[in-house]
C-alpha cells in the first residue's frame, strides 16, 4: 500500500534561511560598525572639546597679556579694548565642529599678530616718552637755572636798590655848636647864653635829587626833653609827629653847602650837657653835643 503524503520542497526553505542568516550577518556588521563609529565620534568629540578648552586657555591668557598692555596712552587703550570685546566674543562661541575650532585658531592668530604690533607701538611710545622726559627734564633745568638767574638778578637789583636808597640821603658834617650871650659872642656859661648857633655842611651826594630842603634842629635835654619855642612846632619823621627847637630851608644842589640854624634861648637854660639832631627829608642826617657851665 502506497504512501500519499505530500512531498516538502527543500530547496526554498533553504534559501530562506540562508537570506536570514545572511541578513543577521550583515545587521551584525552593521551593529558593529554603528558602534566603532560611535566610539569614535566620541573620541573625536572628545579631541575637539580638548581643543577647545585649550584654546580658551589660551584666548584667556591672551586677554590678561592685552590687558598688560595698557597705559596712559587712550588710544591705544581704546585699541586694546576693541580686541578684547573680539576675544570675549570668541569665547562665547560654541565649538563644537571642526570648522568653528579652525576659526578659533585663526581669529587667536590674529590676534597674537595685533598684540605683537601693539608691543612694537608701545615701545616706540615708551622710547618717545623716554626722550621726552629726558627732554622736558633737560627743559625743566635750564627753566629752573633761569629762574635762580632771574630771581639772583631780582635780589642784585632789590639789594642795589636798597643801596642806592640807602646812599640817597643827605648827611651834615663838621657840625659845630655854639653857645652865644645877648652880643653874639662866644660863651660857655648857661647863664649868660641867649642863643645857640649849629653850624654845618651838607655833603655833596649825587644821588640826592636837588631842589628845597629844609634841615630841622633838636636840642635835647639830657632827659631826651627837646628845647622848643612853641608846643606846635613838630615835623613828620618814621609816620610820628616830633617836636624840634628850629628849623632852616635851603636850595641843595648835590654839592657841599655850608649853613648856619639858630635857637632863641626861652626864659633860662640850664648848665649841663645837650645833644643836638638834624633832620632833613625824613632822615636823621646828623648828631653831636655841647655843654653849658
Amino acid at each position: 500500500m502506497e504512501d500519499n503524503k505530500p512531498t516538502v520542497k527543500k530547496g526554498p526553505i533553504v534559501i530562506l534561511v540562508v537570506l536570514v542568516v545572511i541578513l543577521a550577518a550583515g545587521l551584525g556588521l552593521l551593529y558593529q560598525q554603528y558602534n566603532k563609529m560611535k566610539t569614535d565620534n566620541a573620541i573625536v568629540q572628545g579631541a575637539l572639546e580638548e581643543q577647545k578648552q585649550s584654546l580658551s586657555n589660551e584666548l584667556n591668557d591672551l586677554m590678561s597679556e592685552y590687558e598688560g598692555l595698557k597705559s596712559e596712552n587712550d588710544s591705544m587703550n581704546n585699541q586694546i579694548d576693541k580686541q578684547q570685546g573680539r576675544i570675549k566674543q570668541l569665547l562665547a562661541i560654541n565649538a563644537s565642529n571642526i570648522e568653528k575650532i579652525k576659526l578659533y585658531k585663526n581669529e587667536l592668530t590674529t590676534l597674537r599678530e595685533i598684540m605683537k604690533s601693539y608691543v612694537v607701538q608701545i615701545d616706540s611710545l615708551n622710547t618717545r616718552n623716554q626722550a621726552l622726559t629726558t627732554e622736558n627734564i633737560q627743559v625743566k633745568g635750564k627753566l629752573e637755572e633761569t629762574q635762580k638767574s632771574k630771581e639772583n638778578l631780582e635780589k642784585e637789583k632789590q639789594s642795589l636798590s636798597s643801596k642806592v636808597q640807602m646812599a640817597a640821603v643827605l648827611s651834615a658834617k663838621n657840625i659845630i655848636t655854639t653857645p652865644l650871650n645877648k652880643r653874639g659872642k662866644d660863651t660857655e656859661k648857661a647863664s649868660r647864653t641867649q642863643k645857640v648857633k649849629v653850624c654845618f655842611t651838607l655833603r655833596e651826594n649825587s644821588l640826592v635829587e636837588p631842589g628845597n630842603k629844609t634841615v630841622y634842629l633838636r636840642i635835647l635835654k639830657a632827659d631826651g626833653t627837646v628845647l622848643m619855642v612853641t608846643d606846635k612846632d613838630l615835623f613828620t619823621y618814621d609816620s610820628k609827629e616830633i617836636a624840634f627847637s628850629a628849623k632852616r630851608d635851603v636850595l641843595y644842589e648835590g654839592k657841599d653847602v655850608d649853613l648856619c640854624v639858630f635857637w632863641d634861648v626861652q626864659g633860662e637854660i640850664a648848665s649841663g650837657t645837650y645833644n643836638i639832631e638834624l633832620y632833613c627829608d625824613n632822615k636823621l642826617i646828623g648828631a653831636s653835643s655841647f655843654a653849658l657851665k
